[in-house]
């Protein structure tokens, strides 16, 4: 247990400055989160305090805080863009905020942590230094630490993607390989078959997914106490029949009870009990209260009107099965596109099955919609690669099976993720797609939707059928890509700013800042980002920077990857894609490249997926890939620099590439990234590389990485 926090100490007060800690952290943990650790410490050691920094890298967790640090800290630094486990530091002074801030501005942080708020504990709020907040000190971040509700919603996406995944997947192959196609075209899984097992436990998954997704929202907002009523808030959303509805509210109603449930626990948690109480209230009370209020107030409340939607919008569809085609054509593509399995998807869904033996058409106008959600968003995953990351890259795979077998809720991830461009971008499609089988009168003959329907004969009119599904799926796929576009200024999803959050990052912990001290760092990170000076920031350092350059060139870290062979001093090209060829014919010189060509693409691959360009000056391309046989590294400048997307706006002026084999990828691969970004991080070390005036000169600077 930590001490409680005393009024910090003046630095210098005891010779010695403060003792302070910090943590750093971004999604990957390859570059970013050393950088931010050595600039730290850098600053710390400048400024005249001492600071230990545990850095969560994708190697694992490094310099470990242990139990005497805390107890002895004045104040703790986390900079990450990940959430990082914050009950070690109740009672010490906590200041949080985005990774980025680490590498710009890391002086104004230790100034700021002098007057951080105290971390409370299990409640996640902080006193004695200002005013609790939900949110992250680092407000903006400099426009890269997202808000507690963004980080929220993001974590319950990524734990309801595997579920969305398994659940849809099961039940396509199970239809696929286990389905017995009937005299109406239709398809059926036999009773007690061993593919009806496989058909259930997909079904499972699929009614899993949105108390899952409301759980982990409630998760990341009230920490471990509001798990169960977010979960079981979000099953009574989706099972309609508690509140006399025929549908659920589906993933929209999930959404509305996550964060219910978090602020809920939240409020709860500020209730002054007696201190005998307080032990029970995090597992019994809390929970329990939490949980019936919530279940009782959807039920009451929020459900009557769910129920009145589902009936009115029933009847209004019934009075417009005499007008236009291509009209109700796209009204019932745009309810089916709309919440994915919702009230108002199933409004539509039910209407048109209900009428499949007298009223074909308006099944057929169905049928057509249902699949262009999750096939517009996994065409979009495929033609605009950059604009997502590589789990959303996969969960566009899945998306595009599942669209194939007309399971809507494929799309429902990126919906979750992007609600303001996909639903818009879904909807578009989904009427599209409506309108025209409307117009073609194509005939669903069976409850049901996607191109299986077709491939097995239950549509007629098939042709016109696919064309309304292409082209809205084309319609949806493109819309998603302009509106990400303009949304975004065209940036791509970057490792400090993942779109949606990778399955391995942490549990998202219920984290908060104070107000104070948050628009004192956003108003630090409005200033414009600049280059460190190159001169080092202490005598002491300096003379240890110093032997380290004069080290000889046997036994540093990079002596066997990075030889004479594969240093360059100067540039030829003047583009990131020429210098990314160029830096690979180099390492081909050494004989240990097999294939040129595929060690480029595969470069360019990960250049896809964010920018190698750290700032500073600095670029690592890096690849992991079989086109080369062994570890290897090679080294370039540029005089007058590369652009290279950098975030710090700078150009590349010392690019690395590192270059690795898929077998031997693992943690020899994130050890070379992490030693590179910790060490260039010294400007003295980066002026010394940039000045030296041979390869044998480079290389005995390069040494001193270790």
């Amino acid at each position: 247990m930590t001490s409680p926090a005393d009024p910090p100490r003046a630095a210098g007060q005891s010779g010695q400055g403060l003792k302070l800690l910090a943590v750093t952290a971004c999604p990957t943990g390859i570059a970013h989160t050393y950088m931010a650790a050595e600039k730290l410490a850098q600053a710390a050691e400048a400024l005249g305090h001492r600071m230990k920094v545990e850095t969560q890298g994708s190697i694992g967790a490094e310099n470990v805080l242990s139990d005497n640090d805390v107890r002895q800290a004045d104040g703790i630094i986390i900079a990450a863009d990940k959430d990082v486990d914050r009950s070690r530091f109740v009672g010490k002074r906590v200041l949080v905020v985005g990774v980025a801030e680490g590498i710009h501005h890391p002086e104004q942080l230790i100034e700021l942590v002098h007057s951080a708020p105290v971390h409370r504990g299990d409640d996640g709020s902080s006193g004695s230094g200002g005013s609790a907040s939900t949110g992250s000190a680092a407000g903006a971040g400099g426009g890269k630490e997202r808000s507690v509700g963004y980080k929220a919603l993001m974590n319950g996406v990524s734990y309801m993607i595997p579920f969305v995944v398994v659940g849809g997947l099961l039940i396509a192959v199970s239809l696929a390989l286990g389905g017995t196609p009937q005299a109406d075209g239709g398809l059926v899984i036999p009773d007690g078959s061993f593919w009806k097992h496989v058909n259930d436990i997909g079904v499972i998954g699929f009614t899993l997914m949105v108390p899952i997704l409301s759980g982990y929202i409630a998760y990341a907002i009230g920490d471990r106490p509001a798990l169960v009523p977010g979960m079981i808030g979000g099953w009574i959303a989706n099972t309609g029949a508690l509140y006399d509805s025929k549908s659920g509210a589906g993933f929209i109603g999930a959404i509305v009870t996550g964060f219910l449930a978090g602020y809920l626990v939240l409020w709860i948690k500020k209730i002054e009990v007696p201190k005998f109480v307080r032990p029970i209230m995090p597992i019994i009370v809390i929970p329990i209260v939490a949980t019936t209020a919530l279940g009782l107030f959807f039920i009451y409340v929020i459900g009557e009107p769910i129920s009145w939607v589902f009936e009115h919008l029933t009847s209004w569809l019934g009075g417009l099965t005499g007008t236009s085609a291509a009209l109700l054509g796209i009204i019932l593509g745009l309810m089916i596109a709309f919440d994915m399995g919702g009230p108002v998807n199933k409004t539509a869904f039910l209407f048109g099955a209900g009428l499949v033996s007298k009223n074909p058409e308006i099944m057929g106008m169905c049928a057509a919609a249902i699949p262009v959600p999750p096939l517009g968003q996994g065409l979009a995953t495929l033609i605009r690669r950059k604009f997502f990351n590589e789990q959303e890259r996969e969960t566009g795979l899945a998306a595009l099976l599942m669209g194939f077998f007309g399971i809507t809720e494929g799309a429902i991830p990126f919906a979750a993720a992007r609600p303001a461009r996909v639903i818009p971008a879904n909807m578009l499609g989904g009427a599209v797609a409506g309108a025209l089988a409307g117009l073609a009168a194509v005939k669903g003959n069976v409850p049901h939707g996607g191109p299986i329907v077709a491939v097995l004969g239950a549509v007629d009119g098939v042709a016109m059928f696919f064309i309304a599904v292409i082209i809205g799926t084309v319609v949806t796929a493109l819309t998603t890509v302009t509106l990400m576009t303009f949304g975004n200024g065209g940036a791509v999803a970057k490792e400090t700013e993942p779109v949606m959050p990778s399955l391995a990052v942490e549990p998202v912990l219920a984290g908060v800042g104070a107000g104070a001290v948050g628009a004192a760092v956003t108003a630090a990170a409005a200033a414009p980002a600049r280059t460190a000076p190159l001169t080092a920031p202490s005598a002491a350092a300096a003379e240890r920077r110093a032997a380290e350059s004069q080290a000889p060139a046997e036994g540093g870290e990079l002596s066997g990857y990075l030889t004479e062979q594969t240093v360059k001093e100067q540039f030829s090209a003047d583009s990131k894609d020429d210098a990314i060829r160029e830096l690979a014919d180099l390492l081909a010189t050494t004989g240990k490249v097999a294939d040129v060509e595929a060690l480029v693409r595969a470069a360019f691959a990960r250049e896809d997926q964010g920018t190698t360009g750290l700032g500073e000056e600095i670029a690592i391309p890096h690849a992991k890939t079989d086109a080369v046989t062994e570890p290897v590294v090679g080294f370039a400048r540029s005089a007058e620099g590369i652009e290279w997307g950098s975030l710090d706006g700078t150009k590349a002026k010392l690019v690395f590439m590192i270059s690795v084999p898929e077998a031997a990828a693992g943690d020899e691969h994130l050890r070379i990234l992490a030693l590179l970004s910790r060490k260039l991080m010294d400007p003295g070390f980066r002026e010394r590389l940039m000045t030296a005036d041979s390869k044998q000169e480079i290389l005995r600077v390069l040494d001193g990485i270790r």
